[in-house]
């Protein structure tokens, strides 16, 4: 007699959240794409041509590495949700906007365009598929392949190309970012909010616009896509904490208050963006509200600690790793809270105990 295989269907499991909704993977990606894309063109309109080619050539190439990879493991290809194209567009906003050899560095020719491909490489093969792929990775993809690239390659990552409107005629022209320029106490000439806000200052292509990032975050949340719990408690501790830490320690720069170094720490760097779309993750941050709301704190406490604290100017990157790691424990203490279950595990041994007795 012979025997068939029975395929049970309804028994077969994905990864999370198991919701019957109308929005899926795919779906979900060009949402975030469609909110990315303030930010990525405001890049485009600071820094020009080469921020459109980085961020080409970080797609392309991660949505390539996805594709190969389970080509060559005989896996079902996964490109056609998105994933991988949007990992490969938060990267590219995560570094400088200059495919050229700058300041001095000696490097060939073609050593930017590796540097995007190296990062690619890092973001989908080593984090997300060598862990099983999406959903089962345990950090954002795209924040590890910046930390990595800038441990791998200082100098070019700490490269920063000022803006089109900052040149003055100069073709191509490098600066220390405001950041930067506060943690070596060179704070002389202080940007003002306003360009601080609409991106007219140097630094990561697409965390220096402020409004256009703030555009893509109304859009998620209008849509539900991301919580506001994240990005509100994230910004909210950072903006409380510079505003604490210099209005106690009135270690301020001359001709500038509290509350300007406050809304400057909110402002300049990648804290807006990290929030929005780096913490937000799906897959590496709690589900439950208070997890968030402990992982968007704890992201603020260590972005500032480091930035003030450390030798590093900018802290964000670092900080969202480490709390993509803390992540289950959030949600367990969160759970905890929310159901009791440590409480009923200890009521479950002790009657077990006295019943042994």
């Amino acid at each position: 007699m012979e025997s068939k295989a029975i395929r049970y269907d309804n028994l077969t499991v994905s990864s999370s959240p198991h919701l019957v909704t109308s929005l899926d993977t795919t779906k979900t990606m060009l949402y975030v794409v469609a909110a990315l894309m303030p930010a990525a063109l405001m890049s485009i309109v600071y820094f020009g041509i080469p921020a459109l080619v980085m961020i080409l050539l970080c797609m392309v190439s991660c949505a390539f590495f996805e594709w190969i990879y389970e080509r060559l493991l005989g896996k079902a290809s996964t490109v056609r949700d998105g994933s991988a194209l949007v990992t490969g567009l938060i990267l590219a906003l995560n570094l400088p906007a200059n495919l050229t050899n700058l300041g001095g560095i000696e490097y060939p020719v073609f050593m930017p365009y590796l540097i995007c491909i190296i990062g690619s490489f890092v973001a989908i093969v080593v984090v997300k598929q060598i862990f099983g792929g999406l959903g089962r990775n345990f950090a954002n993809p795209a924040i590890v392949a910046r930390i990595t690239l800038l441990v791998s390659f200082t100098s070019y990552m700490s490269t920063w190309p000022t803006t089109r409107f900052q040149r003055a005629g100069i073709e191509i022209m490098t600066g220390a970012t405001p950041l930067a320029n506060l943690a070596e106490g060179n704070m002389t000439y202080a940007p003002s909010l306003r360009d601080i806000f609409l991106g007219n200052i140097g630094g990561a292509m697409g965390e220096t616009c402020a409004l256009a990032i703030l555009i893509g975050a109304i859009f998620l949340i209008a849509m539900k896509i991301i919580s506001p719990i994240i990005p509100v408690s994230f910004v909210g501790t950072v903006f409380v904490f510079s505003f604490l830490y210099y209005a106690i320690s009135g270690t301020a720069p001359e001709g500038l208050s509290p509350l300007y170094m406050a809304c400057f720490h909110v402002f300049a760097g990648g804290v807006m963006f990290g929030a929005v779309f780096c913490a937000t993750d799906y897959v590496t941050s709690p589900i439950m509200p208070l997890g968030k709301l402990m992982f968007g704190i704890g992201c603020g406490l260590v972005t500032m600690i480091i930035r003030l604290f450390c030798s590093y100017p900018e802290g964000v990157s670092f900080a969202i790793l480490f709390m993509n790691i803390m992540t289950p424990h959030f949600d367990e203490f969160a759970q905890d809270r929310l159901y009791g279950i440590s409480k009923r595990k200890k009521e479950a041994a002790a009657a077990a105990k006295e019943n042994k007795a």
